[in-house]
């Protein structure tokens, strides 16, 4: 636990926003980037004998992510019913594309509606792999996501939907051992779907039993959950929740109840992830508004739809509480909104985890990029000109994308003016507080030959950081930012690992932990 302190489709968001419905020795830590509010920082070595400037152009630790939606086969795999083989194909397809735009980590929906992108004993197989519920799709895909996405250096997170029952609320067409037809007094029907009842104990228990399953079972990184709690209000129509609020209420007024039943998954899936792997990461996507400030005081300066008042999410309590290692709030409106204006909803993040432990990461709309029905989002240089205000504020350590598919088409050029302008470089994950971890002992018998780089694996690297220092003068400052990484190499079995460079200059080479703690820096020799 951490110490903390005081996916919409676009038509829908439209309709929200509006309110409507170093050193080099042994045992000397690196060198790590630090920054004033609104400014790159310096940062002095471990020695204390020099003062290094971050150049904020190339943070050294900054999360890259993409969202890779399975509902609906929004994203992956692009139809019901494919071979493994193009399945595999598909995926794979996206994670090149990934690396390509030099990111590292993949937000993998796994459970998108009660149901399973794995073999498991809890819930049954989803639809999306062969159009039928609970077939058998004859591979376990999981296995195999989080494999290739660690080949290729990119971290995995399992994003679960944690109330969502069924996409459709025809019971019938549900497996007869799906959880809402063994247990038909957990779910609530709503707008034409089927949700778990938030407000019951027994569904907080089945969800973080499914999300401990997974953890325990599977080498993933992180457990993700989107901005889906209570159902978003359509209609008028209101969440049939009065026998459990009865019964739990407890003379608490219903809202206040329903936000508290939030709470309490979110803080005893937190419990439960990291008692099971301490170094799994847990967070969550929030709807962008939090509260307007005509409501609260402390709010944003907005008019949209509010997550603590519509769908009872309180982020602000989480980052208090350290019940999530990482906030990443979906910024899906462009500047100058004025409804929910990016260039206001960002800092308001940003306030709202300073002085805590808990990381920022901005959701962007990817897949707002060339949609005419606002104007802004018809000019390449919006979403682009989101990671420039971003860098004025050191609380924002990264980005992650919605979603996939406009990662492979790169609407109006805007992926290649990001990686020019703003991914020219890899970067290491941002370390969070509290998660452990170890630097590996830093690299030895590194050599360069011709254009060859190699070295002895160190014991518990998952990855190495690869600098060049194409003037060939190496000092302490050399890696204190990303101006001279070149790039983060997965680990390969073997005593010794090599890295195919482009020769010249001199050659710096750490190891990383699965965490990117990082070694300290060993040059290479001849």
């Amino acid at each position: 636990m951490r110490t903390g302190r005081p996916l919409l489709a676009a038509a829908a968001l439209a309709v929200l926003a509006t309110g409507a419905a170093y050193t080099f020795g042994p045992g000397a830590p690196a060198a790590r980037p630090t920054a004033s509010e609104h400014a790159p920082g310096t940062t002095a070595t471990a020695s204390g004998t020099a003062s290094c400037t971050a150049d904020a152009r190339y943070p050294k630790r900054q999360l890259r992510g993409v969202w890779i939606a399975t509902v609906k086969n929004i994203d992956w795999p692009s139809r019901t019913g494919l071979s493994v083989a193009r399945q595999q194909a598909e995926y794979v397809r996206i994670l090149d594309n990934a690396v390509k735009r030099r990111l590292n980590a993949v937000f993998v929906q796994v459970r998108p509606a009660s149901d399973a992108f794995y073999r498991s004993e809890l819930e049954p197989w989803s639809q999306y792999l062969t159009g039928t519920a609970g077939k058998d799709p004859g591979w376990d895909p999981l296995t195999f996501l989080v494999a290739e996405a660690h080949r290729r250096g990119l971290e995995f997170h399992a994003w679960f939907n944690p109330y969502r029952a069924a996409a459709d609320g025809d019971m019938s067409k549900l497996p007869a051992d799906h959880p809402a037809r063994l247990h038909p007094d957990w779910i609530v029907r709503y707008q034409g779907q089927i949700y778990y009842n938030p407000g019951l104990p027994q569904v907080r228990d089945h969800v973080t039993a499914v999300v401990k399953d997974v953890v325990k079972r599977y080498d993933v990184d992180g457990v993700h959950f989107d901005d889906y709690f209570y159902p978003y209000p359509a209609g008028g129509a209101q969440f049939a929740d009065a026998a459990a609020f009865k019964r739990y209420g407890r003379g608490e007024k219903l809202a206040d109840w329903r936000r508290a039943n939030v709470n309490k998954l979110i803080a005893q899936v937190d419990r439960a992830v990291h008692e099971t792997e301490p170094y799994v990461k847990f967070g969550i996507s929030p709807f962008g508004i939090w509260r307007n400030r005509s409501d609260d005081p402390t709010g944003s300066a907005t008019t949209g739809m509010s997550a603590y008042d519509a769908i009872y999410a309180d982020a602000r309590h989480w980052i208090r509480a350290g019940t999530v290692d990482y906030i990443m709030p979906q910024l899906y409106w462009p500047r100058g909104f004025r409804a929910a204006d990016y260039d206001v909803l960002m800092p308001w993040w940003a306030n709202e985890v300073r002085g805590t432990d808990v990381q920022l990461y901005i959701g962007q709309a990817l897949y707002r990029v060339g949609s005419t029905d606002t104007p802004a989002w018809t000019r390449p240089g919006e979403l682009p000109s989101h990671l420039a205000q971003n860098r004025k504020y050191k609380q924002v350590e990264g980005d992650v994308y919605f979603s996939a598919k406009q990662l492979l088409t790169n609407p109006l050029g805007v992926m290649d003016r990001i990686v020019k302008n703003y991914y020219s470089h890899p970067a290491l994950l941002p370390l969070i507080k509290g998660l452990g971890g170890q630097a590996p002992a830093q690299p030895t018998e590194v050599k360069a030959q011709g254009t060859t780089l190699s070295w002895k694996s160190s014991p518990g690297a998952r990855s190495y950081a690869i600098y060049q220092i194409p003037s060939g003068k190496i000092d302490e400052c050399a890696t204190v930012d990303a101006r001279n990484l070149v790039a983060v190499v997965p680990a390969a079995g073997g005593d010794r690992q090599t890295f195919a460079s482009a020769g010249g200059g001199a050659y710096l080479v750490t190891a990383l932990d699965r965490l990117d703690n990082e070694s300290v820096p060993t040059k290479a020799g001849p």
